[in-house]
């Protein structure tokens, strides 16, 4: 099991006041303030370790915390996304709460009750136990191969315009390369924060803009249906294979191989860009061709810079690198 790289001093809520952001200990907040973000598990309350993925064999459970001792449940035959489960077997989607110290959960006459690290599932006066797991990704730590240009590796962001890091070496949101990329294969490291009571497009929200137009969505999407506008969806061109989001404050890899769109001698495009990602080892886009998505610099399928935009959420990166073709 490979230990997140928190910051434990680093509990963080984002507010809105006056138009502009600003940040204040989360336990001074109201509980229902949905920007309330946590970047540090040890301090995120008991609900943050209730909430993550449990696995058995033939099933998969994955638990999100909702705020509140509440929390939703998506039941998987086969396996956990990525690992039995790939969306042709069945899901169910629960909820609960938790209650004297014991979460239950229910729905589709299927029965969960959590308990410390395991998760009892009940159907049919059948019941399995799944145990609580912590997956990481097989290319996390990935080091850069022989010709790569780093990117980001914590000790300096000359790289990137624009650009800030944490105290504890990770670089913020809201930047772009300084340089222009054509054909590469990319590899970057990415980390959601907990955020129980947002909800959608405002929890954990930032995205990787390729080509500085193609926008490969960052979201704390754990346990959600998998749309073009969540973890791994590439906005308005398509969605994953299979959602393979972990859990907030879980270490998360993108694996790009990337190919410019191409032009004839009047300028025209001949070939479109295309794609093929992997997200936290599995492929979820495949040569993939591509049209620009709003929000970053470009729109003309030119070469363009590695955008990570700025959502407004507390979204950190490290290990990044590039290898051009």
């Amino acid at each position: 099991m490979r230990h997140m790289n928190f910051s434990w001093r680093t509990v963080l809520t984002l507010g809105l006041a006056a138009g502009a952001c600003f940040f204040v200990d989360a336990t001074s907040m109201a509980a229902d303030n949905p920007k309330t973000a946590y970047l540090d598990g040890a301090a995120a309350g008991p609900d943050f370790a209730i909430q993550g993925e449990y696995a058995a064999d033939g099933w998969g459970l994955q638990v999100i915390a909702d705020g509140d001792s509440k929390f939703r449940g998506v039941l998987y035959q086969g396996g956990l996304p990525g690992a039995g489960f790939e969306g042709k077997t069945d899901k169910f989607k629960l909820s609960g709460a938790t209650k004297d110290g014991k979460t239950s959960l229910a729905g589709s006459d299927y029965e969960v009750v959590i308990e410390g690290t395991k998760a009892v599932v009940r159907h049919s006066a059948k019941s399995v136990e799944l145990n609580k797991v912590q997956r990481t990704s097989p290319t996390l730590g990935q080091k850069p191969p022989a010709g790569a240009v780093v990117l980001f590796d914590g000790t300096n962001v000359d790289q990137w315009d624009k650009a800030s890091m944490t105290e504890d070496k990770l670089l913020n949101v809201g930047t772009r390369t300084k340089e222009k990329f054509e054909d590469y294969t990319l590899h970057i490291e990415f980390r959601s924060p907990y955020m129980p009571y947002a909800r959608g497009q405002a929890r954990g929200n930032s995205g990787l803009y390729l080509g500085d137009q193609y926008e490969t969505q960052i979201l704390d999407s754990f346990g959600l249906e998998g749309a073009d506008n969540e973890c791994g969806g590439i906005y308005i061109n398509s969605k994953p294979r299979v959602n393979m989001c972990f859990p907030p404050l879980s270490w998360q890899t993108y694996d790009v191989d990337f190919t410019c769109a191409k032009f004839d001698e009047a300028g025209n495009v001949k070939s479109p860009a295309k794609t093929t990602v992997r997200h936290n080892g599995v492929v979820i886009h495949e040569n993939l061709e591509l049209k620009p998505t709003p929000g970053g610099g470009q729109k003309d399928q030119k070469p363009g810079a590695i955008y990570l935009q700025n959502h407004g959420d507390k979204v950190h990166f490290q290990n990044i690198w590039i290898l051009k073709k």
